[in-house]
């Protein structure tokens, strides 16, 4: 389990925040953060607030400890490093009882500053940066908000696409009972995807392409590619009924029905490639993880 309860000798009637800073030398953002979403608690397993004091000898701390399952990065630098994230794994921890993620695997290597610089599907698999310490981890984030990077995916789809296309058409959120599902939507978040054909396959109709997310919307990629009527193979979300889909996201969908529906055990999606410059360095990175090629020609 990442999350772990860790004991620790308190000083009664301290304010908490100032006892995590004081005593246990505890950032002060940091601390702030693990006790506001209650995490710190006391001797009667009652949470407690940053501006509480301690009412108790001893308090409780539900803590983030990475294990690891042999998952190890692509690539490593000095500042920060990249892995190669196969399919079905979250990249972050959706509630305390989520039992393995990527972060895990981050905070084992790299311990407790270390973190994501941005994000993919559990199902999407491929290239994710993953920030060393918070000075990296900040200018990393910086660089992904403001676009200075190039990133593209490989993904299978289902027809045949003969030319390259640019799709470009607003996202907005769906309403689902469970999870999110995105939406073509006329005033929607402006979204722009460039789709370009390697590789048809004629027996199976299906067709190898790169897609260049020139925004990056929840999705994104997805659903444009549904729109087109060519749906990534294996998506159990799009182009599939709505109860299926809501089965999926809440995990009440068996990979039996999963691989009847959609085709595939898996989102045949991957990020494939990044460039980025760090530091006056430009950096050209390829997955080396190309099972997908396999799939598709066998």
């Amino acid at each position: 389990m990442p999350f772990i309860l860790k004991k620790y000798e308190a000083i009664k009637e301290k304010k908490l925040s100032l006892f995590l800073l004081q005593n246990l030398k505890i950032d002060h953002k940091l601390a702030q953060r693990i006790a506001s979403k209650g995490r710190i608690f006391d001797e009667n397993m009652n949470t407690i607030a940053p501006n509480d004091t301690i009412p108790t000898d001893y308090i409780y701390m539900a803590v983030f400890e990475g294990v690891s399952r042999g998952l190890k990065p692509l690539l490593e630098f000095e500042d920060f490093a990249i892995f190669d994230k196969p399919t079905h794994l979250m990249v972050h921890p959706i509630s305390k009882s989520t039992p393995y993620s990527l972060l895990d695997e981050i905070r084992f290597h790299f311990g407790e500053d270390a973190n994501l610089i941005h994000r993919i599907d559990a199902e999407t698999s491929g290239l994710i940066i993953v920030g060393k310490n918070k000075k990296s981890e900040i200018e990393l984030k910086e660089m992904f908000q403001e676009k200075k990077y190039h990133k593209s995916y490989l993904a299978i789809v289902e027809g045949h696409i003969k030319e390259e296309m640019e799709i470009n058409k607003g996202l907005d959120r769906e309403g689902l009972a469970i999870g999110v599902r995105m939406k073509i939507c006329d005033d929607g978040k402006e979204s722009l995807t460039v789709i370009k054909p390697i590789s048809y396959n004629k027996e199976k109709d299906l067709t190898l392409i790169e897609a260049l997310p020139l925004t990056g919307r929840q999705h994104q990629i997805r659903v444009h590619l549904y729109s087109e009527n060519h749906r990534i193979l294996g998506d159990p979300i799009y182009g599939i009924d709505d109860e299926n889909a809501e089965n999926y996201l809440n995990k009440t969908l068996s990979d039996e029905d999963r691989f009847d529906i959609t085709k595939s055990h898996r989102l045949w999606l991957h990020a494939n490639y990044l460039e980025f410059t760090y530091k006056d360095v430009t950096y050209k990175v390829f997955s080396k993880n190309l099972d997908i090629f396999n799939e598709f020609y066998n």
